[in-house]
């Protein structure tokens, strides 16, 4: 793509050699003179003098340590994103149905579908125009998958879940399946059934083997815009605000409440029936144990520390109670004698 015509998509002024053929992009250290890269902060500016690339998007002031082209623009990090999206060579399996796909009769197909071999679409199932549905995925009876979804490779959609326009979901993800549902009668679980649905919204993004289970009685709820990462357990009846952000490896309980624009870092853990506000942004492992209703950033556990002292810190941990009440003791006694 030529530099001016990447610059006009993008948003930026394009500065130096506007016919410059861009390939793709590159790191800083790394990329070539027929890639382009970007500088996100101006603190990393003196690697410009050691970069090969053909053009950096950069801030105008920073403009002035680079000899080359450039795109110049006033949020290099939002004009990388959008320059990967016109530069993306992820491939595009094109309209048609596969010969080994297994298709019900009453199944109903918008334009320009794509579905991908060895997948299985059951009864009363609808795909909007241009949904691709990739080799191995199976889409279960009542499922309604919006217009512009993609499902990539070996995704697995339960029965009656209703999916969003322009969701993105990768391989290995389970939306619908029985949530963990048991009851304890006489020392044994026994499995409830779990009667309700799973509504997905519009531009949803869900990672490679994630699970959202569908709810007990009533929905689970992902609204729009939600992006939630790889190996990440939702539970049933959750209700998931827009615009929220769920990182790798967390665990959410059922009949939980999240708010919109909130961030869950990776490794996050919500236990069950927990409200949690809007705008909320949980740092890695923390544990939420009782709702949150005032906006900001929680974090809970101990910081890292060489196993030595992490084991003294944790006999110290056991000694707390102890000594509160000492320490309150002796408070008590040096008031008593100043009176």
């Amino acid at each position: 793509m030529r530099l001016s015509d990447l610059a006009k998509r993008i948003g930026a002024r394009c500065h130096g050699d506007p016919d410059l053929d861009v390939i793709s992009l590159g790191t800083l250290e790394e990329a070539g003179p027929d890639q382009i890269t970007f500088l996100g902060v101006s603190t990393s500016r003196e690697m410009l003098a050691s970069c090969k690339a053909g053009a950096v998007i950069l801030r105008e002031e920073d403009l002035a340590g680079w000899q080359g082209s450039a795109l110049v623009s006033e949020n290099p990090n939002s004009a990388y994103a959008l320059t990967a999206r016109a530069l993306d060579t992820t491939p595009m399996p094109p309209p048609g149905i596969h010969q080994s796909a297994v298709i019900a009769d009453s199944v109903k197909l918008g334009e320009d579908v794509s579905i991908g071999p060895n997948c299985v679409i059951e009864g009363n199932a609808e795909l909007g125009d241009r949904v691709i549905i990739e080799p191995g995925s199976v889409i279960g009876a009542n499922v309604v998958i919006g217009s512009e979804t993609r499902l990539f490779a070996n995704v697995t959609i339960m029965h009656g879940v209703k999916i969003g326009q322009q969701c993105f979901i990768k391989s290995g993800a389970v939306l619908g399946s029985h949530g963990f549902g048991n009851t304890n009668e006489d020392g044994q679980w026994v499995r409830i059934p779990q009667l309700g649905g799973l509504t997905v919204g519009n531009r949803v993004q869900i990672g490679a083997v994630t699970t959202i289970d569908r709810g007990a009685i009533g929905d689970t709820v992902i609204a729009d815009g939600v992006v939630i990462d790889n190996l990440v357990q939702i539970g049933h009846n959750c209700q998931i605000g827009e615009d929220t952000a769920i990182v790798s490896c967390v665990g959410v309980a059922g009949s939980v409440v999240i708010g919109k624009r909130c961030i869950l870092a990776g490794a996050v853990g919500v236990a069950d029936h927990v409200t949690i506000c809007d705008d909320v942004h949980l740092t890695g492992m923390a544990m939420v144990t009782g709702s949150i209703n005032k906006p900001g950033m929680y974090s809970s556990g101990t910081g890292l520390l060489p196993t030595g002292d992490w084991r003294k810190a944790a006999v110290r941990f056991r000694q707390l109670d102890d000594m509160s009440r000492r320490l309150k003791h002796l408070e008590q006694m040096l008031a008593s004698s100043k009176n």
